[in-house]
């Protein structure tokens, strides 16, 4: 099979803070997650839920310093598995866009598989600083995403347009990404070229 038709990845990162093992499978799968963290578990089953991906997920970390360690080092090795997972990103729609209510909240995710690495993150000023839960605060999901967009080197936007609950405004955020990633990865029919006048995103 071509690399395109198996567009999976297994990545392993250990450090002294995290242990992390994760398949990640672009064209959907499995969903098993076990994180030390029952809010972060929710966002990441509506990553890969909305996605379409399947995510197989093992990690431990230093819970008992905070959770940073652990949602930045998840986010880079679902980063790593990503980049892998395309290869040459023959074939890729490349370039989407989504939004996802959640009640009050709305949040807009632009992305492109360009090959670099950049993520701008715009909440609204008042939700900056909230905590989602008594171990989660919002900036987590910043956090998460700039480790992602980072290491799966793909341009990122993600605008937190309105919300008035932590909750929401963390899960529509995901939602919009999940379902830009899904067009963005979607592949085109009978084309399956580098989408770039350069000729290659991979580098």
């Amino acid at each position: 099979m071509s690399a395109v038709e198996t567009r999976r990845a297994t990545v392993e990162r250990e450090t002294g803070e995290t242990k992390i093992r994760l398949t990640l499978d672009l064209d959907g799968g499995e969903r098993r997650i076990g994180v030390p963290d029952g809010f972060f578990a929710h966002m990441l089953d509506a990553l890969s839920t909305h996605g379409g991906l399947g995510l197989e997920l093992e990690a431990k970390g230093d819970t008992e310093v905070d959770l940073h360690h652990t949602v930045e080092d998840v986010g880079i090795a679902l980063g790593d598995a990503l980049c892998e997972a395309l290869g040459e990103r023959r074939g890729v729609v490349r370039f989407a866009h989504a939004y996802a209510p959640l009640d009050e909240a709305l949040a807009r995710a632009v992305v492109d598989l360009s090959g670099r690495g950049f993520f701008a993150w715009r909440p609204p000023a008042e939700l900056e600083h909230v905590w989602v839960t008594r171990d989660f605060p919002l900036s987590l999901v910043a956090d998460f995403f700039q480790a992602f967009a980072d290491r799966g080197r793909l341009t990122l936007h993600l605008d937190l347009l309105f919300a008035r609950n932590g909750h929401h405004a963390a899960e529509a955020s995901f939602k919009a990404v999940a379902l830009a990633l899904r067009q963005a990865l979607a592949l085109r029919a009978g084309n399956s070229s580098v989408p770039s006048t350069k000729g290659t995103l991979s580098r």
